[in-house]
């Protein structure tokens, strides 16, 4: 058995950041992944709203995190899976698939959340060969082809401006005639003469032979469906929480989202959570750090006046 002061769950931003204030505390932390660190934020082409950082991708940013929490001595473990966890008690306990025993004082959630599914007839037949949630990883594929990219959202604009830079043709359709994305991502998506728009409308199949050729577009104020050629799909509709090892284990609201306080502190005592798993309205790589920030706070106070920890 291993024990230390802090397991952080997540190697994204939220986790990178509550390692780097736990240990500078001089906390014994883990922060256990099971993909490589950096979370969502590494499939980031460019961070340009971080204040202080100018002209970065999400992989650097990730990567500068990583360095700088591993600078102050906090341990990285990625590519792992975990097979149980038990958070009552004062002493949490969780086992690895490899039936290794770890235990720790507190324990800060930080699993993040995954691209929603669409969940229409060819989605899945063609993920991977047309269909994709990451422009980062998959734009180059599509150099002088058209595309769809699906979502209203923040991620939607800013991934269709982005795949502009590759695509001959980008066309953005989404359920309603307004965007819930910012204003000025809104106007230099209008203003790009390679984007175009298909408002009040939704897919409902995805087809092809080996890969994406058409979709079947639905206009939901007519319900008239047409066929659209297309070489790819793009979907950003949003994210899941990755909170299905925390059913039963923590208080979740009814989108599976981490139930906190204002200390980020979850429904158990000694067990904290930030990021895009947790319950809240916004969610950008500052106000995730700034929760981080807060769970980390929170930990080691905990940890002082609860445990009587000391250094």
């Amino acid at each position: 058995m291993s024990s230390y002061d802090a397991i952080i769950i997540g190697a994204g931003p939220a986790g990178l950041t509550a390692g780097i204030f736990l240990s500078r505390s001089r906390i014994k932390t883990l922060i256990l992944s099971d993909v490589i660190p950096g979370g969502q934020l590494i499939l980031t082409h460019k961070v340009a709203n971080y204040p202080g950082v100018e002209n970065i991708s999400g992989y650097q940013l990730a990567s500068i995190m990583k360095k700088q929490a591993v600078s102050f001595g906090c341990e990285v473990k990625a590519n792992v899976k975990i097979k149980n966890i038990e958070l009552n008690g004062e002493k949490k306990q969780i086992i690895l698939n490899d039936n290794t025993l770890l235990e720790s004082d507190i324990v800060i959630l930080t699993p993040g959340g995954r691209p929603r599914n669409l969940g229409i007839k060819g989605e899945e037949e063609f993920k991977g060969r047309g269909v994709s949630y990451c422009a980062t990883c998959d734009g180059d594929f599509f150099t002088d082809k058209e595309i769809i990219v699906l979502g209203g959202g923040n991620s939607a604009i800013e991934e269709a401006i982005s795949l502009t830079k590759y695509a001959k043709k980008v066309t953005i359709i989404h359920q309603f005639d307004y965007f819930q994305a910012f204003s000025y991502l809104v106007d230099e998506a209008k203003a790009n003469r390679k984007i175009h728009f298909i408002l009040n409308s939704t897919l409902t199949e995805i087809y092809g032979n080996e890969t994406v050729k058409g979709v079947k577009v639905n206009n939901l104020t007519t319900n008239e469906i047409n066929d659209l050629y297309t070489d790819g799909v793009f979907i950003f509709i949003g994210y899941v929480p990755n909170t299905d090892f925390l059913k039963g284990k923590v208080l979740l609201n009814n989108k599976n989202e981490i139930i906190v306080s204002k200390n980020m502190e979850t429904s158990i005592k000694g067990v904290f959570a930030a990021g895009d798993c947790i319950e809240k309205e916004y969610r950008q790589i500052t106000t995730t750090v700034g929760e981080a920030t807060i769970a980390a706070m929170s930990a080691t106070n905990y940890l002082y006046n609860k445990l009587r920890f000391k250094v």
